[in-house]
């Protein structure tokens, strides 16, 4: 765990933010390529992506404010700005830019997948470097475990925290570092990692079937964080016998499969009319 990336003087670059830059910039730049491959509008999609950045990284702060309140913040408000310390619900993010694209898509008349599949596709290479980030500032850890992959964060980290202040508590305040625990940011990355080749392969072959990359990505990542969230141990929020986002990983799911059956009837069509 690294919260700090480098300090020089008062400047303080800290680890989450750095790699949150990271995956915007990889991701904006390897969707301007797809888009200039496939014949889309690169400056239109430049565009839309700032905008996005700034919807996405909002929704997610928001989210995961509310889903954490009692436990981060209701102690310590001015916490609530300190996003470079990490501290973003992925779901909340992608749930304010979907509102944010489709009021684009409404107000510009265009097909909500000509958008959408390019931007979901290189959308896991911004999410690999966000847990990346995760991992080194210590947040979205994983329960604790006797395995040999385990991890023991430091001092003052999300798990120690967590650990201490457990009803009874599970290590002392006088302990070193925390309970070994799961991985689960680690998990995530190199599933996301896996992800992104996987939507560049779809979409490079496949980018004339509208819709196709965006129902493969809903389907696969809503099953990936619908499993890992049964391996998290940080305070999660429940609706019923789901977590928030298991839950929103099952709307996922029933979208993930209307857009394949969009996908498929579209090229239908496409096929019958050329």
């Amino acid at each position: 765990m690294h919260s700090e990336l480098l300090r020089i003087g008062g400047l303080v670059i800290h680890s989450y933010g750095f790699c949150m830059a990271l995956g915007f910039l990889g991701a904006w730049q390897i969707a301007v390529w797809l888009c200039r491959r496939s014949g889309r509008n690169a400056d239109q999609l430049t565009s839309i992506i700032t905008w996005l950045m700034i919807t996405a990284v909002c929704g997610a702060r928001i989210a995961y404010i509310i889903e954490h309140w009692k436990s981060e913040f209701v102690n310590n408000p001015i916490a609530i700005i300190r996003i470079d310390q990490g501290g973003l619900m992925f779901y909340g993010g992608f749930i304010a830019a979907s509102l944010f694209v489709a009021l684009y898509i409404t107000i510009k008349k265009i097909n909500l997948f000509e958008i959408s599949d390019v931007l979901l596709s290189v959308l896991p290479l911004g999410h690999f470097f966000g847990r990346i980030g995760c991992f080194m500032h210590g947040c979205c850890y994983g329960r604790i475990t006797s395995s040999k992959f385990g991890v023991c964060f430091p001092v003052n980290s999300p798990a120690w925290i967590e650990q201490c202040n457990a009803e009874p508590p599970l290590i002392a305040t006088t302990a070193l570092k925390s309970l070994p625990v799961i991985p689960t940011q680690l998990i995530e990355a190199g599933a996301n990692l896996l992800l992104f080749a996987v939507m560049l392969l779809i979409f490079l072959k496949n980018h004339k079937r509208l819709g196709l990359p965006t129902g493969v990505y809903l389907l696969s990542y809503a099953t990936i964080r619908f499993m890992i969230e049964y391996l998290r141990g940080d305070p999660r929020a429940a609706i019923g016998i789901f977590s928030i986002s298991q839950t929103i990983s099952l709307g996922l799911v029933i979208i993930g499969v209307a857009a394949l059956f969009y996908s498929r009837y579209h090229n239908k069509i496409s096929v019958n009319n050329s």
